[in-house]
């Protein structure tokens, strides 16, 4: 991989991952048109999401800081930790199961369409006008340290409809939160904070398994992206937030609707030949 494809998907990797629309989608989607989406390149797509990762740790840096030192003394830094686990337990395990069968089946364009479409519709049904009052309304969580351990349970249970290419980790938090009774900012924020360990995790169990494919003539190109993705991630997470605060996400609805369909639209007229996996 070059260095001008590995900016690209740098910026893909940060300007989606914590977006409702699927950075997993995405990369696979513009790596194929790069004509990078071979196995290296799916290692790569993977490896790229440190830089996201680096973003929430340094934009809520204060946060993880006093986590960490309170996690002996301080009982809501112990919840928040302990919250985080039990949160990315149900995507650890589903994701060491079904990560290959995912990888060769559903890790291609069309996959990414149907899923997109999929996610868009229960974006429209979760944020109709009549569930959005009620919410905003009833939220039963308004602060990220008054999550129960079951609020996390059944966040990280919702999250690992991200598994799917397409159908997008961070928005499947985000809905799941708040169908379960989060206030629109608790939900961005975990969903936030339990991207560190998930992301974490796949992207060094990538490496190390897929390590034999790996050289030391790709570290550039993974600097390169992981680095450009950070930066863009940063901006995103900040800008984020405060949309989430006032506005629907329908918008990114309509978004996976034309995505999805400009994706299946390009492979049945031949203007993109599309890989199967």
């Amino acid at each position: 991989m070059n260095l001008f494809d590995a900016t690209i998907l740098g910026v893909v990797e940060g300007a989606t991952e914590f977006l409702p629309i699927s950075s997993t989608g995405h990369l696979i989607v513009v790596a194929s048109l790069l004509g990078a989406h071979d196995e290296r390149g799916k290692v790569f797509e993977i490896a790229i999401q440190i830089g996201a990762i680096f973003a929430v740790v340094w934009a809520y840096r204060g946060r993880f800081n006093g986590a960490i030192r309170g996690v002996t003394r301080v009982a809501n830094a112990q919840r928040f930790l302990w919250n985080l686990f039990v949160a990315f337990l149900p995507v650890a395990v589903l994701g060491l199961l079904l990560s290959k069968t995912i990888k060769t089946y559903l890790f291609n364009p069309y996959g990414v369409a149907a899923a997109s479409i999929i996610g868009a519709l229960v974006i429209f049904w979760v944020e109709r006008p009549s569930m959005l009052a009620d919410r905003a309304v009833n939220a039963r969580v308004r602060d990220v340290d008054d999550m129960t351990t079951l609020d996390a349970i059944k966040v990280g249970f919702a999250q690992c409809f991200g598994l799917f290419p397409g159908m997008s980790r961070s928005g499947s938090t985000l809905i799941g939160g708040m169908l379960f009774g989060l206030s629109r900012n608790v939900a961005t924020e975990f969903s936030f904070f339990l991207g560190v360990p998930t992301l974490a995790a796949a992207s060094l169990y990538s490496l190390y398994k897929d390590r034999a494919l790996l050289s030391v003539a790709d570290l550039p190109a993974f600097a390169v992206g992981t680095v450009v993705s950070f930066i863009v991630a940063l901006v995103v997470i900040r800008w984020l937030i405060r949309f989430v605060a006032t506005h629907s996400l329908r918008v990114f609805a309509w978004y996976r609707i034309a995505f999805g369909v400009l994706i299946l639209t390009a492979g049945a007229l031949g203007w993109v030949s599309w890989p199967q996996g």
